[in-house]
């Protein structure tokens, strides 16, 4: 039986999907742009800026499931250009220090909004 997670502490979805669905033991969290769900607003400052606030948004959604970084077991990186690898690599490895999840960093045409930066992750309790 399939559970769909709600958080005010990650942006509410733009499209027809959920946050994050908990299904057997497994979250699969759906792809997070850097909103601050505070304000509603994009936060564009810097690609650091942005794969932080796409963290943070991440970890209202675990957090919301009972659960941390330490159970993602896979995410997938989309970023819109392969010159933000290392930025978005450096504020990636804030948050997963040791046990890191498998991982694949995709460039892309476009994401939604104009972000430079989206992670979806899936995670295992």
């Amino acid at each position: 039986m399939k559970k769909i997670i709600k958080t005010q502490k990650s942006p509410m979805p733009i499209g027809p999907y959920n946050q994050a669905v908990y299904v057997n033991d497994t979250l699969y969290i759906s792809g997070q742009i850097p909103v601050d769900p505070a304000t509603n607003e994009l936060v564009k400052e810097s690609v650091e800026a942005e794969a932080r606030q796409v963290l943070e948004n991440l970890k209202g959604v675990l957090e919301e499931a009972g659960m941390d970084f330490s159970h993602i077991v896979k995410t997938s990186i989309f970023i819109t250009d392969m010159q933000n690898f290392a930025a978005v690599n450096k504020v990636y490895a804030e948050y997963f220090t040791s046990d890191f999840p498998a991982r694949e960093t995709i460039a892309v045409a476009g994401l939604p909004l104009g972000v430079n930066v989206e992670i979806s992750a899936i995670a295992v309790k």
